[in-house]
Protein backbone atom coordinates (compact mmCIF):
# COMPACT_ATOMS: atom_id res chain seq x y z
CA UNK A 1 0.00 0.00 0.00
CA UNK A 2 1.07 3.84 -1.01
CA UNK A 3 0.03 6.54 1.78
CA UNK A 4 0.42 9.88 0.95
CA UNK A 5 -0.63 13.54 2.54
CA UNK A 6 -1.42 15.76 0.00
CA UNK A 7 -1.66 19.61 1.26
CA UNK A 8 -4.25 21.74 -0.74
CA UNK A 9 -4.77 25.17 -1.32
CA UNK A 10 -8.38 26.35 -2.55
CA UNK A 11 -10.19 28.90 -3.57
CA UNK A 12 -12.05 29.95 -0.49
CA UNK A 13 -15.69 30.13 -2.44
CA UNK A 14 -14.92 26.48 -3.31
CA UNK A 15 -13.78 25.10 -0.73
CA UNK A 16 -16.58 23.15 -0.13
CA UNK A 17 -16.95 22.09 -3.49
CA UNK A 18 -13.64 21.36 -3.34
CA UNK A 19 -13.98 19.02 -0.35
CA UNK A 20 -16.94 17.26 -1.65
CA UNK A 21 -14.57 16.73 -5.16
CA UNK A 22 -11.76 14.98 -3.36
CA UNK A 23 -13.75 12.61 -1.02
CA UNK A 24 -15.37 11.37 -4.35
CA UNK A 25 -11.84 10.11 -5.64
CA UNK A 26 -11.53 6.52 -5.38
CA UNK A 27 -8.02 6.12 -3.33
CA UNK A 28 -8.94 9.41 -0.84
CA UNK A 29 -9.05 8.10 2.72
CA UNK A 30 -9.67 11.34 4.66
CA UNK A 31 -9.73 15.01 3.89
CA UNK A 32 -9.56 17.53 6.61
CA UNK A 33 -9.57 21.24 6.90
CA UNK A 34 -6.43 22.50 8.59
CA UNK A 35 -5.30 26.23 10.04
CA UNK A 36 -2.28 27.77 8.44
CA UNK A 37 0.13 27.86 5.16
CA UNK A 38 -2.74 25.01 3.77
CA UNK A 39 -6.35 24.80 3.50
CA UNK A 40 -6.89 20.75 3.04
CA UNK A 41 -4.72 17.39 3.48
CA UNK A 42 -6.36 14.66 1.73
CA UNK A 43 -4.90 11.53 3.18
CA UNK A 44 -4.45 8.80 0.34
CA UNK A 45 -4.29 5.02 0.53
CA UNK A 46 -3.33 3.65 -2.89
CA UNK A 47 -2.15 0.36 -4.02
CA UNK A 48 0.85 1.54 -5.79
CA UNK A 49 2.75 4.41 -7.29
CA UNK A 50 0.89 4.02 -10.76
CA UNK A 51 -2.23 4.66 -8.85
CA UNK A 52 -1.38 7.80 -7.07
CA UNK A 53 0.47 9.30 -10.15
CA UNK A 54 -3.40 8.82 -11.86
CA UNK A 55 -4.88 10.93 -9.18
CA UNK A 56 -2.27 13.44 -8.76
CA UNK A 57 -1.51 13.72 -12.41
CA UNK A 58 -4.96 13.00 -13.96
CA UNK A 59 -7.45 13.73 -11.29
CA UNK A 60 -6.49 17.02 -9.07
CA UNK A 61 -4.98 19.15 -11.45
CA UNK A 62 -8.49 19.31 -13.24
CA UNK A 63 -10.59 20.40 -10.47
CA UNK A 64 -11.83 23.66 -10.10
CA UNK A 65 -10.42 25.16 -7.12
CA UNK A 66 -7.88 23.62 -6.09
CA UNK A 67 -4.77 26.09 -7.05
CA UNK A 68 -1.69 24.40 -5.72
CA UNK A 69 -0.68 21.30 -3.94
CA UNK A 70 2.48 19.43 -2.02
CA UNK A 71 1.86 16.16 -1.62
CA UNK A 72 4.18 13.36 0.72
CA UNK A 73 4.72 10.66 0.32
CA UNK A 74 4.96 8.02 2.99
CA UNK A 75 7.96 5.92 3.29
CA UNK A 76 7.31 3.55 6.57
CA UNK A 77 4.29 3.38 8.82
CA UNK A 78 3.94 2.57 12.45
CA UNK A 79 0.77 1.53 13.95
CA UNK A 80 -0.88 -0.86 16.42
CA UNK A 81 -3.44 -2.07 13.48
CA UNK A 82 -2.54 -3.68 10.04
CA UNK A 83 -3.05 -0.65 7.72
CA UNK A 84 -3.57 -2.83 4.48
CA UNK A 85 -6.22 -4.96 5.80
CA UNK A 86 -7.81 -2.16 7.63
CA UNK A 87 -8.04 -0.17 4.01
CA UNK A 88 -8.17 -3.58 2.12
CA UNK A 89 -5.25 -2.51 -0.32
Amino acid sequence: MTTAFVLINVDRPKIKQSIKEIREITGVSEVYTVAGEYDLVAVLRVKDNTELSRILADEMPHMKGITHTKTLIALEAFSDVNLDKVFKL
